[in-house]
């Protein structure tokens, strides 16, 4: 990053914060994608409230970004989903960090919903709440019986929605050069993506346009009229569309592809996804006949007596492999994020789901455009 492309950031920043600062800063956890451009954010987040630790990402870390936000005095502490999925230690954790504080909780992907129950019963301090930054930990938030604090989603904001589109556009750009780095193309390959949400919906009309043949998958009725609305073919089940597609993109950003459905693809079927393997593919249960032959720098062939198909990124979000850069329009979000850090630091908000109000969206929206718009 450019030195005035730094400072022009930090001024944004520093003007979202100004509007949004509580009079009294909480302790925070935030778990980030740790890229390049991420350190000005984790200052912004810094600036509302009193970071205690930083949790990267493990599969997003880029050494840089990480140096800079530890030289800047911020804590990197690793992240694994073993960390909060064990209450105790996800107390232990929290108190050594900000034993007795009020504290918020920024998520990506729902870390802290297996010890959110017992971090606001068990914790000195108080858990003031959660921040939620994509659709896969929103919809595991949504899922629990009862929510014990409230957790303020940002991932069906409008203010989103350039992210989305563009982050279809990455893991198709990525997706694309990964098979030519094997002198493959996508064109005469069927493509089946599976899920036509925000993301899902946008890799399907990008490849679409680069003349592919996309079939689309969602579990949701709806969301499968939608798709025949614009154009696309619908598989009836997964079995049917797994079984004539050359390429599958997985972009539910839950549980894609179970054990079983990996030998019904085709022979040399490319397989990517918009998230973390863990979430999208059962890879732990697929038959142990299968030998994995790293035949690229991201491409894994699985293979076994008669059947063969390849991994790209051994399964992981595909397009960070190519810096998964949405430009300027990430920090649209990054700002709503730091609104709902100030509504949280309120202690007003009662337990369940909740959204940043439309005037604090159209206020981060009209300051982003005084930067970036130009």
């Amino acid at each position: 990053m450019e030195t005035f492309e730094r400072a022009r950031l930090d001024a944004y920043f520093g003007r979202i914060a100004a509007r949004f600062k509580p009079a009294e800063r909480p302790a925070a956890f935030l778990i980030t994608h740790l890229l390049p451009e991420r350190p000005a954010f984790v200052r912004g987040v810094a600036s509302v409230t009193d970071l205690r630790a930083v949790l990267p990402k493990p599969k997003s870390v880029r050494a840089e970004a990480r140096h800079q936000v530890e030289a800047e005095g911020h804590a990197c502490d690793t992240l694994s989903r073993e960390l909060f999925s064990d209450t105790d230690r996800a107390v232990r954790y929290i108190e050594a960090r900000a034993a007795g504080r009020p504290v918020v909780l920024l998520d990506v992907g729902g870390y802290f919903t297996s010890a959110l129950d017992g971090l606001c019963d068990h914790f000195s301090g108080r858990i003031l709440g959660v921040v939620e930054d994509t659709e896969n930990g929103h919809k595991r938030y949504a899922e629990l019986d009862k929510l014990p604090c409230p957790v303020v989603s940002v991932a069906r904001s409008p203010l989103k929605d350039p992210e989305d589109f563009l982050v279809g556009q990455s893991v198709v750009f990525s997706t694309e050069a990964l098979l030519r780095s094997r002198a493959d193309i996508l064109h005469g390959r069927p493509a089946l993506v599976i899920g036509f949400g925000k993301l899902g919906s946008s890799i399907a009309r990008l490849l679409h346009a680069k003349g592919v043949r996309v079939t689309v998958y969602d579990i949701d009725p709806v969301r499968r009229t939608q798709a025949l609305s614009q154009g696309f073919a619908v598989a009836r089940d997964r079995a049917s569309g797994l079984e004539d597609a050359g390429l599958v993109l997985c972009a539910t950003g839950s549980l894609s592809l179970r054990g079983e459905d990996f030998p019904r693809l085709r022979n040399g079927t490319y397989v990517a996804t918009v998230t973390s393997s863990e979430d999208e593919l059962e890879l732990d249960g697929l038959p142990e006949v299968y030998e994995r032959t790293r035949i690229g720098e991201h491409v894994t062939r699985y293979m076994t007596t008669g059947h063969y198909f390849y991994l790209l990124n051994g399964g992981n979000a595909v397009n960070f492999l190519h810096g998964a850069s949405v430009g300027p329009f990430i920090f649209l979000v990054q700002a709503e994020i730091l609104a709902a850090c100030a509504v949280l630091a309120r202690g007003e908000l009662p337990p369940g789901m909740h959204e940043i109000n439309p005037a604090d969206r159209a206020a981060i929206a009209a300051t982003w455009l005084d930067y970036f718009n130009r």
